[in-house]
């Protein structure tokens, strides 16, 4: 009695494309806050600063979380990590879908946030289950998938949270994704880890994830009303001696959590710095555009409702999904420089042009597509640079610093963006 092989080379792929589609429902799950957000404000009876921080508390969980998943991934294996990853998102996913309130709301959130952690982690897989002139173009279309989730979070978020219920519209992804993660366990190879010989370095890893805990949740409180100086004055003292502590620790670690002489070369720093200046000013372009799609037509927007703030953002999140899988490609084919001077340029330009031309809806979703070209080619670019260009056992915790900038530009953005609102409300 015969058996049928599966190629190896096919499993692999199989599973990489299972990889792929559980990136799609993280994206979905993880955007079905921006364009519903105006209700969800409406129905708890939260201010846009607040309804920023129902979006950003994931962000906050994802700046702590992707360096360490990173870490975790190069030491112990990507596939490892990943899953037990995703059975925390799916708690959260659940939870959210069962929150009867703003406090239990949030705390879901907090729990999906670990899913930024599945970007490195499926980049050190996608690296060593792929040839070299492969794991490139997988890397991009991992990132589009994710992207490409957005896309189906922002057009589905409103018909399901109006036809449904707001509950709904997280349950459903969150169902999506304990399937995949169920498909990627039982096809994806396990991948022995790189690293087997050195301790986790548990001190540097407490306090990184401290720095950027208070980085963020600082971020938060500054940016809200009525905070004395006083009170950001400590909140920046704390985050230096945090930021201070971990060098000072990472400096003497026989095996550091982040190796700093990897940090300080130009290419990695020319990154990060690129690419929270991108997503700085993309953070304010996809805060501001639901607000004002959804602002009474008899003030400064446009009365739309959630389902049409949908449509209106669906054009810019097709537009950063192609864009996140050209990124890579664009970079080997026209030059890195050349591919990130027109994304920044493009980015900033959109933001700036925001605050003069909001008087129709067509310049609005220009104005997210054009973000969304813009930041795409240029973070996904210097994202599979750094992931084809560190040795492989620092892919990990390489590719999440620069997910964690991503992540902290695009909160940046959002929180400045929810301030400025804010105030002209006030006013």
């Amino acid at each position: 009695m015969s058996e049928a092989v599966v190629s190896p080379v096919r499993v692999e792929r199989l599973s990489i494309g299972a990889l792929g589609i559980l990136a799609l429902s993280l994206g979905t799950l993880q955007s079905v806050v921006e364009p519903a957000l105006p209700l969800l404000q409406r129905e708890m009876g939260v201010s846009p600063a607040e309804g920023a921080l129902i979006g950003n508390t994931l962000l906050v969980t994802g700046a702590v979380v992707a360096p360490v998943a990173g870490k975790l991934g190069d030491r112990y294996g990507g596939k490892r990590v990943l899953v037990r990853l995703m059975a925390v998102v799916s708690a959260g996913g659940l939870l959210a879908a069962l929150a009867p309130n703003l406090t239990v709301l949030l705390l879901g959130q907090v729990l999906q946030g670990v899913m930024v952690g599945a970007l490195p982690l499926s980049f050190i897989l996608v690296r060593k289950h792929l040839p070299a002139g492969e794991s490139q173009l997988a890397l991009g279309v991992v990132m589009a998938l994710f992207t490409g989730g957005g896309m189906v979070g922002t057009l589905f978020a409103g018909p399901i949270a109006e036809g449904l219920s707001w509950h709904w519209m997280f349950a459903l992804p969150t169902i999506a994704i304990i399937a995949m993660t169920s498909v990627v366990a039982r096809l994806m190879p396990h991948d022995p880890p790189v690293q087997s010989d050195n301790r986790i370095d548990w001190p540097g890893m407490a306090l990184l994830s401290g720095t950027l805990l208070a980085f963020m949740l600082g971020l938060v409180k500054v940016t809200g009303a009525g905070l004395p100086p006083l009170a950001v004055g400590a909140i920046a003292v704390a985050v230096a001696a945090l930021a201070t502590g971990w060098v000072a620790v990472e400096r003497r670690a026989a095996s550091p959590m982040v190796d700093l002489r990897m940090l300080a070369k130009p290419a990695m720093w020319h990154s990060c710095v690129l690419t929270l200046v991108i997503t700085t000013s993309f953070g304010m372009v996809a805060f501001l555009l639901p607000q004002l799609f959804a602002v009474s037509a008899d003030g400064y927007g446009f009365g739309a409702d959630t389902t049409d703030i949908g449509l209106f953002l669906l054009p810019g999140a097709i537009a950063g999904a192609v864009s996140d899988s050209v990124g890579g490609i664009a970079a080997r084919r026209f030059g890195l420089r050349a591919v990130l001077v027109v994304g920044a340029v493009v980015t900033v330009a959109t933001m700036i042009a925001v605050v003069s031309l909001h008087t129709a809806e067509w310049q609005l979703v220009l104005a997210k597509v054009l973000a969304a070209i813009g930041a795409g080619i240029g973070t996904t670019a210097l994202l599979t640079r750094t992931a084809t260009a560190v040795e492989t056992r620092d892919t990990g915790i390489a590719t999440s610093l620069l997910v964690v900038t991503r992540v902290i530009g695009v909160a940046v953005g959002s929180q400045v963006a929810g301030a400025i609102l804010d105030a002209g409300a006030d006013s």
